[in-house]
């Protein structure tokens, strides 16, 4: 396997997404996944809207999420998004949720999303043809076309 990518986005902590005691309600921690997620696939191109051009969706079909330490209205959360190299057909992040401004670990986690044809909602077995030459790009595949699961 290649080196692992990662990406990293600061974004701060919105008013909508407190309680009335001002601390950061528990499934926006989810969506701090989700705005990793974007920042990586810019990075990366490996963009939701690319993939969608390719002719498939990557649902996500789970996720787990680890409570460090509360977050805020007002703190800025630094995201760390991991790209975890597999030889399946799925797409796997691992999260780090900073506060930014005390480097703090305030959570972590994981996601795993699949492959669906768009026409058919199939669930794609082997790896799409485009996912194959990204992760040949990105230097994840061996010369072998070996990896661990």
């Amino acid at each position: 396997m290649g080196p692992g990518l990662t990406e990293s986005v600061k974004v701060l902590v919105r008013f909508n997404e407190a309680d009335p005691l001002g601390i950061v309600w528990h499934g926006h921690y989810v969506r701090y996944f989700e705005d990793g997620r974007e920042a990586f696939g810019e990075k990366y191109g490996l963009r939701y809207l690319d993939i969608y051009e390719y002719g498939y969706t990557v649902p996500v079909v789970n996720v787990v999420c680890n409570y460090r330490k509360p977050l805020r209205y007002g703190d800025s959360v630094r995201i760390e998004t991991t790209y975890i190299n597999t030889a399946a057909a799925k797409v796997r992040f691992e999260y780090k949720l900073f506060n930014a401004a005390t480097g703090e670990l305030v959570a972590d986690g994981s996601s795993l999303q699949v492959f669906l044809d768009i026409a058919t909602s199939t669930l794609q077995l082997t790896m799409p043809p485009f996912f194959e030459k990204w992760k040949q790009t990105q230097g994840l595949l061996s010369p072998s076309n070996k990896e661990k699961k």
